[in-house]
């Protein structure tokens, strides 16, 4: 299909990967991760790769840009960028079919329009700088920040806040880069889900991943030297099994905080995905209840 990358996101717990997959065994395509976790190897259930849904039909789908890290080292949004282009300009190469998955607002406007913020270097000195200061002095920084920076910037976590004022820094004495786009199309398909059954995917999908290795997962992590603070970094799911671990909370709190935590993500993924409407995007959205084939069908249409 000449030039068009298919973009499958949504909020979590909706089927995006299971539609992927399928969708490039009926395409002969191969999927492109657009998540801020599964980059990193031996962290598998914390952050949802469900890598048995890449495999359709005996027939293993091709995917690009999970489990390329070790755990434990940090990943930012510029090495992405590399990483994306370098994998889609492959997948045009062997005339495949990409496809692009996953849930991360800013990972998939990345993919799309470059981001020049990702170009943007590292300051080691300035994070070293910033890892000394509490979240509420990190914010007083972020108040510095011009105000038409500020508003393109995903500042919902400590860690890209820090980021966001290495931007701020960086763009004081500097022009923001120009990135170089690969050709594409993008044709991008939203899921979606009643809020409620939302809701109960996402307590019913934590549960079930507590209870099949979710916790064994993060002990072992912690077994192989990551440190306490290090997993917290990586989300939810690392922090509050931590916490559990480390016996600062119990069993049923530390479901209750992941449960909440899961859902206030849910809403801020919807958020991000509105936002990006009133940015000129469109988004075609697919009812997530309704079969996968029904749904390949709709976007095969749409295409």
């Amino acid at each position: 299909m000449d030039n068009k990358l298919i973009v499958i996101t949504g909020p979590t717990a909706v089927g995006k990967t299971k539609l992927a997959a399928e969708l490039a065994y009926k395409l002969d395509g191969e999927v492109l991760s657009a998540d801020s976790r599964q980059v990193y190897k031996n962290m598998n259930i914390g952050t949802g790769k469900d890598l048995e849904d890449f495999t359709v039909n005996g027939v293993d789908i091709r995917y690009h840009l999970i489990d390329i890290q070790e755990a434990g080292d940090k990943y930012f949004i510029n090495q992405y960028f590399k990483d994306y282009v370098k994998a889609l300009e492959g997948i045009q190469a062997r005339n495949k079919q990409p496809i692009l998955c996953g849930g991360s607002g800013l990972y998939i406007e990345t993919a799309l329009e470059g981001n020049p913020w990702a170009a943007i270097p590292i300051n080691e000195a300035l994070r070293a700088e910033l890892e000394e200061l509490e979240e509420r002095e990190l914010l007083r920084k972020v108040e510095l920040i011009p105000s038409h920076i500020l508003k393109q910037l995903d500042i919902g976590t400590t860690k890209k806040i820090k980021r966001g004022i290495e931007i701020g820094e960086y763009l004081k004495t500097h022009e923001a880069p120009v990135r170089k786009m690969p050709a594409i199309e993008p044709v991008i398909f939203a899921l979606e889900l009643d809020r409620e059954l939302v809701k109960k995917r996402i307590y019913d999908r934590l549960i079930y991943r507590l209870e099949n290795g979710m916790i064994e997962e993060v002990e072992a992590l912690l077994s192989s030297g990551l440190s306490p603070a290090n997993l917290t970094y990586y989300g939810l799911e690392y922090k509050w099994i931590t916490a559990y671990l480390l016996g600062e909370v119990d069993k049923p709190e530390m479901i209750d905080r992941l449960n909440i935590g899961i859902r206030q993500f849910a809403k801020r993924q919807m958020t991000w995905f509105r936002r990006m409407e009133k940015k000129g995007y469109k988004l075609h959205w697919l009812d997530a209840s309704k079969p996968t084939e029904v749904l390949m069908n709709e976007i095969i249409q749409q295409l």
